[in-house]
């Protein structure tokens, strides 16, 4: 990983937010082992730690940072961070678009919209959007981590090896990692966040479930605003925040701002002529005006200060059958599971719920017979929303791609008209609008969710309280996957 300059307010201090999961602390504090300190991992090791859990997070990388440039946070997630208490922090060195614009490339015309803004996020979903600097939220999130007692991170340790059987008899080391210098560690239970190459994922499933290219790729850059804002025609996308897709044939382009808005996002999608083949690149400043030489002038502009860019090539990968090892003990997040298209903006988002989720499920654990039925209750809460999420956004690939003619007309004119309804005041249906941020329905599922609540609800109304309870009151089963005479997989079934 590149280590990138922060935001200065990222060390804003903490907030005295409440304690997590009502101030409950786990029966039984596990030995967990995160892999991989991406965003993932360290909300993992966060919210594992606050659960009671010793934590120890590996990551292969000598210097902690992040490589990259803007990254978005919808509501569903920046209601945990305030949660988090990192409320102060994140207003400090964040920005708030006040709403998407989607326009069309060649000539700037808005054809869809959706108000975003502190009072429409608070009023419809509860909790801002924030566009931040992925190096920034990165940050945040290992400061938290750093926070937790019970945490020790370890750079420079590589996973080669994952031993997912808890079976110590025969002299057998039960759940372990082995990292390439050979050392084995231990643990009650491993957490695979190493991200879409992941190592963890090929123990949980039992064979490679190979990601492949999407037929996309990205250029990332950033531009200082310090150029835009001599400018009357760029000068409003820095005064009036917004997130602002240009869509065109094949391509699509989206730009914001961040860091106090001094720095402009900008994000172009192309396709994928097999160039890139490491997963971040660096580009030059002349292929990118060559692969956008037809969008609008002010496009044009912004590209002229282009010197070089970051090349990353995008990779699709079914939904695994599985985030559960078999034996209980090894269990997967984020992207090592459900990597997604950067469409919806919501990948990382995500990985932060399911974080938050596996967290506030462990924080029940008293007896290791609880174990495995917590995590398979982790992967039916999680699974569902993250394919559908995943669907969504490779959707967009071929919704902003659209080559010019009747159906992009179609699309233009089916945003426009919720654009114009939105504008105007006017209530009119809006599901299956190909504007996702347009359609209301599919907005509040997105933005909407809440991790603990869904939890509660399970653990209130789904039956997981009277079960779990029931397993720490039976010792017999401590370490037994077959619990009641029936497979875990039966059991879980009748819970969710």
């Amino acid at each position: 990983m590149q280590h990138l300059p922060q935001c200065s307010n990222t060390d804003v201090p903490l907030e005295n937010a409440p304690p997590l999961y009502e101030g409950r602390r786990a029966g039984l504090s596990l030995n967990i082992v995160v892999v991989g300190a991406g965003l993932g991992g360290l909300a993992a090791t966060y919210a594992l730690g606050q659960a009671g859990h010793h934590v120890t997070l590996l990551e292969s990388a000598h210097v902690l940072g992040e490589v990259g440039a803007g990254i978005q946070i919808a509501p569903n997630a920046t209601r945990l961070l305030l949660r988090w208490g990192l409320g102060p922090a994140l207003a400090a060195c964040a920005v708030e678009p006040q709403g998407i614009v989607l326009r069309r490339y060649d000539t700037g015309e808005p054809v869809g919209y959706a108000p975003w803004g502190r009072t429409n996020m608070l009023k419809r979903y509860g909790a801002p959007y924030y566009h931040i600097h992925r190096a920034d939220y990165h940050a945040l999130l290992l400061r938290l981590a750093r926070s937790t007692p019970g945490v020790r991170i370890r750079l420079g340790a590589t996973v080669c090896e994952v031993q997912p059987d808890p079976d110590r008899q025969n002299g057998g080391d039960g759940p372990c990692v082995t990292l390439t210098s050979g050392e084995v560690i231990q643990a009650d239970l491993i957490v695979g966040a190493d991200g879409v190459k992941s190592t963890v994922q090929k123990a949980v499933t039992g064979h490679d479930d190979a990601h492949v290219p999407s037929g996309d790729a990205a250029y990332r850059v950033v531009v200082s605003t310090d150029l835009m804002l001599p400018d009357p025609e760029l000068r409003p996308f820095v005064e009036k925040p917004e997130m602002t897709v240009w869509m065109a044939p094949g391509r699509h382009l989206l730009s914001y701002c961040i860091r106090e808005k001094k720095e402009f996002n900008l994000v172009l999608l192309h396709p994928d002529d097999g160039s890139v083949k490491s997963w971040r690149t660096e580009g030059s400043g002349e292929k990118v005006r060559a692969d956008f030489a037809d969008f609008e002038p002010r496009i044009k502009k912004l590209l002229s200060f282009v010197k070089s860019t970051l090349k990353w090539r995008l990779m699709v990968r079914d939904p695994l059958p599985t985030w559960v090892h078999p034996k209980g003990r090894v269990v997967l997040l984020g992207d090592a599971c459900h990597p997604m298209l950067p469409y919806l903006a919501q990948g990382a988002a995500i990985a932060v719920e399911d974080a938050a989720v596996l967290g506030a499920l462990l924080s029940y654990v008293s007896s290791f017979s609880q174990l495995y039925p917590l995590l398979h209750a982790y992967q039916n809460l999680r699974l569902p929303r993250a394919t559908t999420t995943q669907e969504i956004s490779r959707s967009h690939q071929y919704t902003f791609h659209l080559q010019d003619g009747p159906e992009q007309q179609a699309r233009d004119d089916a945003m426009r008209q919720a654009m114009v309804a939105e504008l105007e005041g006017k209530l009119i249906p809006t599901d299956g609008n190909p504007n996702q941020w347009g359609d209301h329905t599919k907005t509040m599922n997105q933005f909407g969710y809440d991790a603990y609540a869904e939890v509660e609800r399970w653990w209130m109304t789904g039956g997981g309280r009277e079960h779990i309870e029931a397993l720490a009151n039976n010792p017999s089963h401590r370490d037994d996957n077959q619990v009641g005479g029936q497979s875990p997989e039966i059991r879980m079934k009748s819970l969710l």
